[in-house]
């Protein structure tokens, strides 16, 4: 095949792979498409195989990995080019930058993968499945990591979503890739093998764990427009007026504020004004959590929430996993932040793991914004059962990227999260999705997305750890790594000892 035409069939596919995660448009606008994401990576193991050399198969997988990532975060030309003022020229380019700096995980991987191409099909399979794998913790892992759109995501509604509290998200995407590959050589006896235990498996009623108590919840959603939210004249008296009056008056057991519900530090709030929702909820039976900047020049800052319960002010979380140029300034690049209009671009972390805030006979864990994106990291509050949350609580602020399929990627995340580790997920944000999860990743209660309201609801916490749970709390990602590492190792060995003249079965 011509160079021009694997260029346009990746393109394409990458494309399709975007598509998948969550479909912007249609019958089908915000759900994912589990099949398509297989179809998509068949047609990028197709042309890579299809390939005379290594470094075919290196541009090729390069184009596709770039489509596919620009594709599911176009959205970012939004928040650098409308919110953070970056030229429209400027903007592009470093959306396509970043996707290709990405994408170049997935090329390296897939060239790799065409060089060491064992003769075997079952083995071709594995090793594809295990290098893409690789490529997809890379990009995890490395850089802070931005896993944003990763192939998993699209089968939260899927057959393969039991895999989940066994094995998390990445698990799902190797036997996505495994079967992707599968297909296209077709291996039919294995395909049918796997497709025959997926089957029995969906069918096999999961083990129920007991219900916990419920909270009746009050998730508020102030759709306080982005380019006004930290304006001192617009924004800032909106936001602290609506959140404080529904915070006074609710009567719900908890009440949950998005992230920077209120856009100001501490000292620079009106008089009295965390005094008063320190009294509201100093005493009876009912309890806050808030958004916040906490900090100050001298210690630094943090994205925080805080918990108000009986006592006042007693609990706080600080985000871990901030988001570059947007919570904190990689090195170097000092320069490129000068060129936007972001606030409050520079934070503090918070530890991993941090307690949760307890209530009513539940642990409450909050995360921020896209730190609902590392399962690995939620995890680690699950290594000692007596400690575990029984329910997640998200606040976001998503208007950064306005009504586009940000919204739709997002609440497959915090699904998928859900299902890992068979806790809720309640979501409070500034414009959507405002809802709440249940345990096995279902939407029971939502808001209509950029409207201002409060979402009433009720939510169960869970108890018992997942098998998921049990190990990513104790070793993190390792135990995949080095799978599919060994893998690789294996596939070297075997090329190396393979008999000269012996050409690879494609």
């Amino acid at each position: 095949m011509r160079l021009a035409a694997s260029f346009a069939l990746a393109l394409a596919a990458g494309l399709g792979q975007a598509l998948s995660v969550a479909l912007p448009f249609g019958a089908w606008q915000g759900q994912p498409l589990w099949w398509l994401q297989i179809l998509s990576l068949a047609a990028l193991a197709w042309l890579v195989k299809a390939q005379p050399s290594w470094k075919r198969a290196l541009a090729v997988s390069w184009m596709f990995a770039t489509a596919w990532l620009c594709g599911t975060y176009w959205w970012l030309y939004i928040s650098m080019h409308h919110y953070g003022g970056l030229a429209a020229p400027l903007t592009v380019m470093a959306v396509v930058g970043l996707s290709a700096f990405l994408g170049s995980y997935y090329a390296a991987a897939l060239a790799a993968f065409h060089r060491l191409i064992p003769a075997h099909r079952l083995g071709q399979a594995v090793l594809f499945a295990s290098m893409w794998s690789l490529a997809e913790l890379a990009r995890v892992t490395w850089f802070t990591g931005f896993p944003w759109g990763a192939g998993g995501y699209a089968h939260v509604e899927g057959p393969l979503a039991f895999l989940a509290p066994w094995v998390g998200v990445h698990v799902i995407g190797f036997v996505a890739a495994l079967a992707a590959f599968m297909l296209v050589s077709r291996q039919w006896m294995a395909l049918g093998a796997v497709a025959v235990v997926v089957a029995v498996f969906n069918l096999v009623p999961s083990a129920a764990q007991p219900p916990g108590a419920q909270l009746s919840l009050a998730l508020l959603q102030g759709n306080i427009p982005q380019d006004e939210k930290f304006q001192p004249g617009t924004g800032v008296p909106l936001a602290l007026n609506w959140y404080s009056e529904q915070l006074l008056q609710s009567t719900a057991t908890l009440t949950v504020a998005p992230e920077t519900a209120i856009p100001l530090l501490p000292r620079d709030l009106p008089d009295g004004y965390l005094a008063r929702l320190g009294e509201r909820f100093g005493s009876g039976n009912q309890a806050a959590l808030v958004g916040i900047p906490l900090g100050d020049m001298q210690q630094g800052y943090t994205n925080s929430v805080i918990g108000i319960k009986p006592g006042g002010v007693v609990y706080q979380y600080d985000k871990h996993h901030l988001v570059p140029f947007g919570e904190f300034i990689p090195p170097l690049f000092r320069w490129f932040t000068d060129l936007m209009n972001i606030p409050l671009g520079d934070f503090n972390r918070g530890a991993v793991g941090q307690p949760s805030f307890e209530w009513q006979g539940q642990r409450l864990a909050p995360n921020i914004c896209y730190e609902d994106l590392f399962g690995e990291e939620l995890g680690a509050r699950f290594d000692d059962p007596a400690r575990a949350p029984t329910i997640f609580v998200n606040v976001s602020n998503i208007g950064w990227f306005g009504n586009t399929v940000a919204i739709d990627q997002h609440l497959l995340i915090s699904r998928m999260r859900a299902i890992e580790f068979d806790r809720p997920m309640v979501r409070a944000t500034n414009t959507g999705a405002t809802v709440v999860i249940d345990h096995r990743g279902r939407v029971t209660h939502s808001l209509a997305r950029h409207t201002r309201g409060v979402l009433h609801a009720q939510v169960e916490g869970r108890t018992g750890i997942t098998p998921y749970a049990w190990w990513v709390s104790r070793l993190g990602l390792w135990p995949l790594w080095e799978l599919w590492f060994l893998v690789v190792a294996v596939a070297l060995y075997f090329m190396r000892t393979r008999r000269p003249g012996r050409a690879p079965v494609t």
